[in-house]
């Protein structure tokens, strides 16, 4: 990102390597029920806290300081990765997601990010925060799909990351412009 070129960017918390191939896996037994659907790459999948868009060079230099305090008073946390859905929640489905049931201390992260994007100049998120991963997403309106049961079982939550993100004909891809260990002071 150069001096004067705005990124699209999000804050989110990194997955570990063993989660996004099980991810791929469940991906790969859900695309034959899923017609129409483009799945999101594994290695792209991640727990979004805040989307910011096109964000300046300054933002993205004020963010840092406000992001690495708000990690280290989040310690590192257990999810437990289970229910697949559809966003919206009625009519045609646009958004396949993967629900997380993660613990409060998640919560106040998310919470100190959207402090954190705000008083870094963006706009209030106008949507609620529902912890999910986006596994998939429509372009063509369609039947909701018949989901199955699935339970990836529990992870851990340990990495804060300030995300660019580059959008390509083959799909978004992801360059962290920032790390931040929850729980310790960040090493950047």
């Amino acid at each position: 990102m150069s001096a004067v070129d705005p990124a699209r960017a999000f804050v989110a918390i990194e997955l570990e390597a063993a989660l996004r191939e099980a991810l791929g896996d469940l991906q790969a037994r859900l695309r034959p029920r899923l017609g129409g659907i483009r799945l999101v790459r594994p290695e792209g999948i991640h727990l979004t806290l805040r989307f910011l868009g096109d964000t300046s060079p300054t933002q993205v230099e004020s963010l840092r300081p406000r992001l690495a305090a708000a990690a280290a008073l989040c310690p590192p946390a257990e999810a437990r990765l289970a229910g697949l859905g559809t966003f919206p929640e009625r009519g045609s489905p646009r958004v396949l997601w993967l629900g997380l049931d993660v613990p409060p201390a998640v919560f106040d992260l998310q919470r100190a990010c959207e402090r954190a994007a705000r008083a870094a100049g963006f706009e209030r998120e106008a949507r609620p925060f529902r912890a999910h991963l986006t596994l998939g997403r429509w372009r063509e309106r369609g039947p909701r799909p018949d989901l199955p049961p699935a339970d990836l079982g529990a992870t851990r939550l340990e990495t804060l990351v300030l995300f660019r993100s580059d959008l390509r004909p083959d799909g978004a891809v992801y360059t962290p412009l920032a790390r931040f260990p929850l729980g310790r002071a960040a090493v950047d």
